[in-house]
Parts: C-alpha cells; sequence; structure tokens
C-alpha cells in the first residue's frame, strides 16, 4: 500500500501547558492556514513535567499529561473534520534512564540479566562487577549515605526511588546497597565508567534494542494500533542512526505499517552525502534542504571576508586561530576521549573479547585498540557507516592517517583490524555484530557533539550557518548547485521533508536571515563591533557570539538572549562547560550579556544597520517561499507563518499561541493553497524546472516552475543587488500560458520565450514573486 504523501505539514510542541485538546482549539486555524496534516511532538507516556516528550517510559500508552489516548483520538476526529491528518514524531532510540517512571528499567534492575526485559537494553553486564551502573548520586556514596531510606519494596533518595531485588528490603542498609543488580554512583562516573549505551552522553536517556524483534513489537504495538486505526497517517523517526541498524529497523516498521504511513526520519546528511536508497522511507526530516535554502542566499564573497574579519578581531580567544577544519577536529578529538570515554571503553571491551577469542588476535593490546578506535572515529566524516557503502566513509586515506598516530609502526596493524571490524569484514558473530553497530552508533553521537554541540558554538565568523546539517566553513551555495539538489530530489526523493525552523534549530529562520545579510556587508558588522567595543567582555570570541545573536533576534530581550549566550559558552567548552562550570566566567558572561547585547538595540544603532531591514525582509520571504515550493514535503513550525524569532532550546519550544498576522502570513497562505489544490504539480508527478534570469542581474533571481502549473521566483543578495545598480534590464522568460499572481490577486504577466517579463516590474510591490497559470 503506498501512503499518500501530505502537501504540508504543521509542527506542533505538545506538552502539559500545550495538551491535545489546545491542540484541537488551534485546528481550525491551521486547516485555514491550507496545512494538510498537523505534526506532534512524542506522544507515548514520558516523565512527568517533560517539555519534550523525548524521554519515553512506556510505549504502551499515549501520554496522560496530554490528555491520554481519548484527547490523542478526539484530536485525530476533530483534524480529519477539517480535511487534516497528523504525523506523529516516534521516539525508537532510547526512553528515560528513569527506575521510578520506566517499568522496563524498573524491572531489569529488579530481576537482573534473567529479567524478560533485560532484551530491551544495551547493558554490558561483562563490564565491572556485573551490575549496572546508575550514575544518579548528586555526590560520592558515603556523602548522601544518611538520607536514603527503604519504603514500600524501594529504596528511595531525594526524591529517586529504585526497585529492590527480592529479599534484601531488611538488610543493612551496606549489604542492601551491595546486593541489588545495579550500582548507584556519583553522576560524574558517566564519562567513563557508564556501561549501557545512551542517547548521545545523556545518560538520562538509555538506549532501546528494537533490533530485537521482540522488543520491536512490544515497543510498537500501540503506535501500529494507531495507525491501523487511522488516527496516526505520519511518522517523523527520531534520531534512525542511534539505531544498531537503522535499515533493518525501517523495514520492520513499514511491514508492520503496511506501507500505511508517509515515514521520514532525521537523518543528518553532511556534504554530498545521499539518503540511502534502500530505506523504505519517503524521505529525511528536511535538514539536507535547510541546508541548501540558508547557503543560496548568502555571499561567498562577504562569508568569507567575515572569516578573515573574526581571525583578526577575536584572535587568541578564537578556538585553533578561527579556523573551521582545525575547529572541528579539536573538538571530535576532545569528544572522542572526554565526553565519549565510556562508549570508547565500550568499544575497545568488545574487540578485546574478539581478540581474546581468536589466537590470530589475541596479541592486540587494549590501548592500541582504543587508539584505532578513538584514530578511526574521529575521521569518519559523515554521521555513521552503513549496512552498505561503509567502505565509501572509512576509507583506506582515513585509516593510514589513524596509523600515524601510532609511535611504533608494529601497533598500528590495530587500525586494519577495528576497519575491519567496523566494516563487518572480520567474522559474522554476535560479538562482531555489537562491534560494528556499537562503531556506527558511537561515529553518529560523536558526529552531533563535536560539530553540532562544540565546534559550532566555538567558530562563529557566520551564526546563521552553524546550524544542524550545515557547513560552517563552506556557508554559501551557488544557484546552480541549488537546482542540482532540487532535481535530484524531485527525481529521487519527491515527497521529503523540507524545513526553515524545528524545534532543534539554534536560531529560527529569521533570526538566521538577519544575521546572513552580513554576509553581503561585512563592513557594516565591523562598524557595528567599534560602535559597541566600549561595552566590556569576558573575551573577544564571546563579544563576537554574543552580538551577532543579538543582531539576529533584533530585539534587546535579556530574559531571552542571556540564557542562550550561557548555552553557548557552555556548549562551545572553552573556559566553562555543562559538566565542569566556571561560576566566575559565567557571571561575567551573563554581566556583560544584559548590559550589552541584552539592552542596545544593534540593528537601530546606526543608519547603516537600520537601512539592512529591507533586505533582512527580501532574504526571510524569500527562503520561506522557496521552501514552500521547491520539492519536498514543506513542514511549516509552529509560529512561522509569521515572522518568528527565536533562540536555542527551550527559547523555540514555547507553547504555540495564534498571533498577529502579517504579509508571511499571506505568503503562507498562497502557497499552501496552490499545494492543497495541485497536489499533482508539486508531488512524485510533478516536476522541477530551473528557470534562469537574463540581464545584468540575473545572479539575483532565484526562479523555477513546478509542473507548468507554478512558477516560483525571489530575489537573493538583495543588498548586492542594490549595490550594483538594480535590476536595470534583467528579464525572466515564464513558461508558456497566462500567469496570475497568487499573492495580490490582480496583477497577470504572459509566458513564452517572446514575451520577457522585466524583473524591477515583477518585483515592484515585493522582493518574491508567486504566479499560478490561469486556466
Amino acid at each position: 500500500m503506498t501512503p499518500i504523501p501530505p502537501t504540508s505539514t504543521y509542527r506542533l510542541q505538545l506538552q502539559p501547558e500545550f495538551p491535545f485538546a489546545a491542540a484541537e482549539r488551534a485546528v481550525p486555524y491551521l486547516a485555514g492556514l491550507g496545512v494538510s496534516h498537523l505534526h506532534l511532538s512524542p506522544v507515548l507516556e514520558a516523565v512527568p513535567g517533560s517539555a519534550h516528550g523525548y524521554d519515553v517510559t512506556d510505549h504502551r500508552s499515549v501520554r496522560g499529561e496530554l490528555g491520554g489516548e481519548e484527547g490523542l483520538r478526539a484530536l485525530a476526529a476533530t483534524a480529519r473534520a477539517h480535511g487534516l491528518g497528523l504525523v506523529v514524531d516516534l521516539v525508537p532510540n532510547h526512553m528515560a534512564a528513569s527506575p521510578r517512571h520506566n517499568h522496563a528499567l524498573r524491572a531489569v534492575l529488579r530481576e537482573g540479566p534473567d529479567s524478560p526485559y533485560a532484551r530491551w537494553f544495551d547493558i554490558d553486564w561483562r563490564a565491572g562487577d556485573g551490575r549496572v551502573l546508575l550514575p544518579v548520586l548528586p555526590a560520592r556514596l558515603p556523602e548522601v549515605r544518611d538520607r536514603f531510606r527503604v519504603s514500600g519494596g524501594s529504596l528511595h533518595l531525594d526524591g529517586q526511588e529504585f526497585p529492590l531485588r527480592a529479599g534484601t528490603e531488611g538488610l543493612p542498609l551496606d549489604e542492601l546497597l551491595d546486593a541489588q543488580w545495579y550500582r548507584l554512583g556519583w553522576w560524574r562516573l558517566a564519562r567513563t565508567e557508564l556501561d549501557y549505551r545512551r542517547f548521545f552522553t545523556i545518560s538520562d536517556l538509555i538506549g532501546v534494542r528494537v533490533e530485537d524483534p521482540e522488543v520491536f513489537a512490544a515497543s510498537h504495538a500501540k503506535i501500529v494500533e494507531l495507525v491501523a486505526d487511522g488516527v496516526v497517517e505520519g511518522l517523523r523517526i527520531d534520531h534512525p542512526d542511534g539505531l544498531a541498524d537503522p535499515q533493518g529497523y525501517l523495514e520492520d516498521l513499514a511491514a508492520a505499517t503496511g506501507g500505511r504511513c508517509w515515514t521520514v526520519v532525521e537523518k543528518i546528511l553532511t556534504g554530498r552525502e545521499t539518503l540511502p536508497a534502500g530505506w523504505p522511507v519517503a524521505g529525511t526530516t528536511g535538514y539536507d534542504a535547510l541546508r541548501q535554502l540558508d547557503g543560496v542566499f548568502t555571499d561567498p564573497v562577504g562569508a568569507d571576508e567575515l572569516a578573515d574579519l573574526y581571525r583578526e578581531s577575536v584572535g587568541k580567544a578564537a578556538d585553533r586561530g578561527g579556523h573551521w577544519e582545525a575547529t572541528a577536529r579539536r573538538a571530535a578529538y576532545e569528544v572522542v576521549g572526554h565526553d565519549l570515554a565510556a562508549e570508547t571503553a565500550a568499544l575497545t571491551r568488545i574487540a578485546g573479547r574478539i581478540c581474546a577469542a581468536d589466537p590470530a588476535l589475541r596479541d592486540h593490546a587494549p590501548w592500541a585498540l582504543r587508539t584505532a578506535i578513538r584514530e578511526l572515529l574521529v575521521r569518519v566524516p559523515v554521521y555513521r557507516p552503513y549496512r552498505t557503502g561503509g567502505e565509501e566513509v572509512l576509507t583506506p586515506e582515513a585509516a593510514r592517517g589513524a596509523k600515524a598516530a601510532f609511535a611504533v609502526p608494529e601497533e598500528a596493524a590495530a587500525v586494519d583490524l577495528v576497519r575491519d571490524l567496523a566494516l563487518g569484514a572480520r567474522g559474522d558473530g554476535p560479538e562482531h555484530r555489537a562491534f560494528r553497530a556499537r562503531f556506527a552508533q558511537t561515529s553518529s553521537a560523536l558526529r552531533a557533539k563535536s560539530v553540532e554541540d562544540t565546534a559550532f558554538y566555538r567558530y562563529a565568523p557566520l551564526l546563521s550557518a552553524n546550524e544542524v546539517g550545515g557547513d560552517a566553513g563552506r556557508p554559501a551555495v551557488p544557484v546552480d548547485e541549488f537546482h542540482a539538489y532540487c532535481l535530484r530530489i524531485a527525481r529521487d526523493w519527491p515527497d521529503t521533508g523540507t524545513v526553515l525552523s524545528t524545534h532543534d534549530t539554534k536560531r529560527s529562520a529569521d533570526v538566521r536571515a538577519a544575521i546572513a545579510v552580513l554576509s553581503q556587508c561585512p563592513e557594516v558588522w565591523a562598524d557595528l563591533l567599534a560602535e559597541v567595543a566600549g561595552v566590556p567582555a569576558p573575551d573577544a570570541h564571546v563579544a563576537w557570539t554574543a552580538w551577532q545573536t543579538a543582531f539576529g533576534f533584533g530585539t534587546p530581550d535579556p530574559d531571552r538572549l542571556v540564557p542562550a549566550i550561557l548555552k553557548s559558552v557552555r556548549e562551545a567548552g572553552l573556559r566553562t562547560s555543562w559538566t565542569e562550570p566556571d561560576a566566575a566566567y559565567e557571571r561575567a558572561v551573563a554581566e556583560f550579556a544584559a548590559a550589552g547585547p541584552g539592552r542596545i538595540p544593534l540593528r537601530a544603532a546606526s543608519e547603516a544597520a537600520f537601512a539592512l531591514e529591507p533586505h533582512i525582509r527580501a532574504h526571510a520571504l524569500g527562503a520561506a517561499l522557496a521552501q514552500l515550493t521547491m520539492p519536498g514535503v514543506p513542514e511549516l513550525y509552529q509560529n512561522t507563518e509569521r515572522e518568528y524569532r527565536a533562540l536555542v532550546d527551550p527559547d523555540n519550544r514555547a507553547p504555540f499561541a495564534v498571533g498577529p498576522e502579517d504579509e508571511r502570513t499571506a505568503l503562507v497562505r498562497a502557497a499552501l493553497r496552490l499545494r492543497r489544490a495541485h497536489p499533482e504539480a508539486f508531488g512524485a508527478a510533478g516536476t522541477y524546472v530551473p528557470l534562469p534570469a537574463e540581464g545584468p542581474a540575473a545572479a539575483h533571481c532565484l526562479a523555477f516552475a513546478r509542473s507548468g502549473r507554478v512558477v516560483t521566483a525571489v530575489t537573493r543578495l538583495s543588498l548586492r543587488l542594490a549595490q550594483a545598480g538594480g535590476w536595470q534590464d534583467t528579464e525572466l522568460v515564464l513558461p508558456e500560458g497566462r500567469w496570475a499572481d497568487a499573492l495580490d490577486g490582480v496583477r497577470e504577466f504572459t509566458g513564452g520565450p517572446a514575451t520577457e517579463v522585466k524583473l524591477a516590474e515583477l518585483f515592484a510591490e515585493r522582493p518574491v514573486a508567486l504566479l499560478a497559470r490561469v486556466e
């Protein structure tokens, strides 16, 4: 059965403050926008009070705090009555590591490796003393010993609850603690001693083994039921790279749902990487499209000038001298050796067991295996290798580079062994399969933590480029490359997702648009920095980052800016971090952010800065229209149908609210209604045709036609355009026929080779044009 894909989706962040009933009340408004489906954040039971729902505690039930299954079904019925379907965010990779709320984990901790739930989790029972380490104590055990109490068959500490092994309730405390299938430890032990797989470096989220058929069936029964009942029509798969076998999982999911669901995966593609062709999905959640959209509106020359200015201005405060590749490589080494020390230790243990079982491999020293694992992991250029195509990721060149880290050439043979194990070329036993899966899972965690969560905060010439899936070292995308991407997507993945803002973007599209305009005027940015130089900052890097963030945000607001800037310095890990905070430095950062970026209206600080507003508008509207009409299924993040300025989470996860409409809203309505009226023009049966402009300003027009029915034309790099004298005689040839302006409903244009349209006329009212063919 082939599912009917959405024509567009609208993402709602569900939380106790915005449950199913609130979403139901929003349905008439959202249907009026023209979307075809609501996209809901996770709906299964989660930790009480969770504002996001990714900390699943029970796959068997819909989250009670949101209104339970009755509330979800009522929302689906109301949505259906208004012509809308539901897409749900599904979290297969992990659950909350909370014994109090996670029934499966609670059973494992009570009953040990013989528990029927033991197969649910990646726990290495052979590590340490054979017990699961729970790094949950706020201090070392002797310091909290007097706060334990036993009650109701459980052990309690400061609101935490742990199950007790049968027959141990009456033991003295020390004996009781030693008698359990788990060991309670100081939270700092997680970094090096953890013996279960987690989500990235978050020990509060424990990995789930959905590759086990019984675990898959039990953890997906409710979702499959909701799909079968027609409540859910689409699925967004969270973090598939964390799974042991993403393709196998997706094949199982397609079989279980009977192919009824439009399914997209939160797969981050890097560089020229493409989605594996064998995955039974419609495509990605759209970060690859976001990279293209941000890049095509960024000026490459100015971006390079900003990078030079950054190195000159920030100087020693810039990590690795302000050079992207060096910054990213250093971050990778730090993360693999520090934050992911427990993960590399787990890989070393598995490799060690493989070597111990094979006489030909027994002389590989643990330290050599560990070094080889580390050196190969940092050289994986994408998020992870897959079942097929791994040789293109773990290349012989990568192996040679890894071997260079060994002082003794003979020991470097460990690199060949580790590479073979990671590629599945050294046997197919349980340990071999475990190593290959765990290497790939660790690779994705390393890439996410070292690039997204570290290097993107250390390298700041143009912050608009530092988004998931982005390339901070190459922020600009040529128009030809954008068209090539769209043509490929139209051919291979026509129903993939596209996004501009999400719950995970560090800055919303409007904030990024303002920052990206600086690539067209690096001299204005230099002048602005000079004007605010009198506000003392803890260091030049945080000053640059904070002021550019404030410029993008546009409105002085210390309550929102200060937390975002504090998060940036913690994630960067240069002077402070989440686990090793420098209180004095963070206080200085907060005081600077509140006194400067949080108080001074930077975009109104000078005439030159204020003059950028029309160009920020042109970028924002152009990117929005291009996303809504390019190949793929566009998603609107909540509130982005109008100007929406938001910073990194939790700032961007505030509950949905209907706000005042603006010109963006009219543009969104026009584009989405065209998509709903003519799904064949935009879907798998449709076509994408680039429309090159002709004339002196041709490079400033991005235009394309969809199936001869809709034409999109937008202005790019409008400041550079104005500096060059405007559109002058630049023209665009429209496809044959009569074309009506879908944004004002008044103007008409004629297409054909002998009837060129002057771009000065086409863009006379606004910097974008959406034309619909007149029947």
